[in-house]
């Protein structure tokens, strides 16, 4: 009997040392919170005439060990940053100025991180009338390969914000070249969409600028896609 017992305990141990260790797991995208998407952040702490500390909170995301924080200022195109293991964090920013932020879930037993999506605001300030927010391109995504259609078409989608509520229009530039300056067309301000001819094996670069009503406008940035 003891042999047994014996021979049974050698054979647990060996089953437990050949257990295969579990694949760490990549981080989840967090789920943004403040300040709102498309909105004016009104809480800021003042610290002087032309700054405030704005805290920026999101919802904890799985398998994640730390935060790393992007705030970019949508007129001088400049990025702070900032690591956290909490789910909140502040920063001093410009009064007055329109911002996009994210947040990216990291850990460190893996190479992958997520991002969240990206979120504009305004830093309120003494300014009275808004620029409107960047269009959003959300089709062809940047960078992406894809086909044309039966037309020889590909349509261009996008979003589009404006504090003020007053857009009026879009301009669409649309190219083979980077930047594209043809202008592909002149669009209502109700418009969130566009179809473009395009040829294979050529690689097309867009980008939309939206107008409001007090003569204001705001540059997208530049997408490229691929038609195969």
């Amino acid at each position: 009997m003891r042999v047994v017992i014996l021979l049974f305990c050698f054979c647990s141990v060996l089953l437990l040392g050949c257990k295969k260790k579990s694949t760490p797991k990549s981080p989840e995208a967090a789920l943004l919170v403040f300040p709102d998407k498309d909105s004016e952040c009104t809480t800021g702490r003042d610290l002087n005439d032309t700054t405030s500390e704005v805290e920026f909170k999101w919802m904890a995301s799985d398998h994640t060990e730390s935060y790393e924080l992007r705030v970019t200022n949508l007129n001088s195109n400049i990025t702070q940053t900032t690591i956290t293991k909490s789910t909140s964090a502040k920063l001093p920013i410009a009064k007055g100025e329109p911002f996009s932020w994210l947040v990216r879930s990291k850990n460190t037993n893996v190479n992958e991180t997520a991002t969240s999506s990206t979120w504009n605001f305004y830093n309120a300030g003494s300014i009275t009338t808004y620029v409107p927010f960047p269009a959003q391109l959300v089709n062809p995504q940047n960078g992406a390969s894809l086909f044309k259609d039966i037309n020889n078409e590909i349509t261009l989608e996008w979003t589009a914000a404006d504090l003020d509520d007053d857009i009026i229009g879009f301009d669409i530039y649309f190219s083979t070249e980077n930047p594209p300056e043809i202008l592909e067309a002149s669009l209502a301000s109700t418009k969130r969409e566009e179809t473009v001819s395009v040829g294979s094996n050529n690689t097309y670069y867009w980008k939309v600028v939206t107008k409001d009503a007090e003569g204001n406008s705001s540059d997208s940035g530049v997408f490229a896609f691929k038609v195969l």
